[in-house]
């Protein structure tokens, strides 16, 4: 096991929490979801897409809808949202609310319903 993680390998961490964290509610709504990280979006990033949460023009997150022999799927873009982040704990906070907002689009409710303790929460 290495003594140093990666970028990479903390993001990773960073967005398994913030699913954790809302799927202990929704568990069994989201069984049907699968969860990815991607470094960044595609370039052609047309068709397919059911929505897309984007900052200045650049996707942060997508939702994949179900098709044919495949699930649902919420895409998270690791690149992007570290350059948003001015420290670890604010990219925890962005990507907490980038998971809830996803989630909230997908079961179709307000994000403030999906976590209603944590969901947009900055701290004095």
């Amino acid at each position: 096991m290495p003594l140093v993680e990666t970028p990479t390998q903390r993001f990773d961490e960073i967005v398994l929490d913030a699913v954790e964290h809302v799927e202990t509610r929704w568990r069994d709504r989201l069984a049907t979801v699968d969860f990815a990280v991607e470094e960044v979006p595609p370039v052609d990033a047309s068709g397919g897409w059911d929505d897309e949460i984007s900052s200045a023009g650049v996707p942060l997150a997508r939702l994949l809808p179900p098709g044919p022999g495949r699930r649902a799927r919420i895409v998270i873009y690791r690149r992007p949202l570290e350059l948003r982040a001015i420290d670890r704990e604010d990219l925890e906070d962005l990507v907490h609310d980038i998971v809830v907002e996803e989630v909230a689009h997908y079961l179709g409710l307000d994000p403030a319903e999906v976590d209603p303790e944590g969901y947009g929460e900055e701290e004095d």
